[in-house]
């Protein structure tokens, strides 16, 4: 990996989370989560990991951090697409309407960074999201539980916001020595009342 390979983002994601989350902390972590560098665009890999290993010596608001980054990232793909586009895949029947939604979600993966790979597979209702060189389970020593919260929040709440209900799983992370990282999507009825009448992409 190299230093231009961490989206804006994640960074401004996670900067926000830990304020909100740990605001005693964050002048301790804007040494690696600089507002300059948010703005520039200038937050590397190795300031990245360096934040997310202190973050997950603090225990449980690691995974508290991680997941309100998730949301605070799906939130703002969703609110830099155009009015136009969010009401025609909002509009359109929930089977058409999770195909275009996996579409904005691998836009919001590569804007998290350009090394994570995404593949989603989706039947009856039912799908898969498989995440490859993900950052926040790239680690040195094998963790003891899955490390994916960030990702998984975020697909969950990307799903909501053009109403499908879904129930997000993490099924196997590569921090804990799985490959790929892999969440388990289940929709459920959707929010909106209409029904998938469709077998999954």
């Amino acid at each position: 990996m190299n230093d231009t390979s961490v989206g804006r983002l994640l960074v401004a994601s996670l900067h926000q989370s830990i304020a909100d989350l740990l605001p005693t902390r964050l002048e301790f972590y804007e040494a690696w989560l600089t507002p300059v560098g948010q703005r520039e665009g200038r937050t590397g890999v190795a300031p990245l990991a360096a934040a997310l290993s202190f973050l997950r010596l603090e225990g449980a608001p690691y995974q508290l951090v991680a997941t309100r980054a998730g949301e605070y990232t799906a939130e703002w793909t969703v609110t830099d697409l155009s009015q136009l586009r969010r009401h025609i895949i909002t509009s359109l029947p929930p089977a058409i309407r999770k195909r275009l939604v996996v579409g904005v979600a691998r836009r919001m993966v590569r804007r998290t960074s350009d090394t994570t790979r995404v593949g989603v597979r989706w039947r009856r209702g039912h799908g898969v999201v498989e995440l490859r060189h993900s950052l926040f389970c790239d680690v040195r020593t094998r963790a003891d539980h899955p490390l994916c919260e960030f990702y998984a929040a975020a697909f969950r709440r990307l799903l909501s916001l053009f109403s499908l209900d879904a129930r997000v799983v993490i099924e196997q992370c590569h921090a804990t020595g799985a490959d790929p990282c892999a969440l388990s999507v289940t929709l459920e009825a959707p929010l909106d009342g209409r029904r998938d009448e469709a077998v999954g992409a």
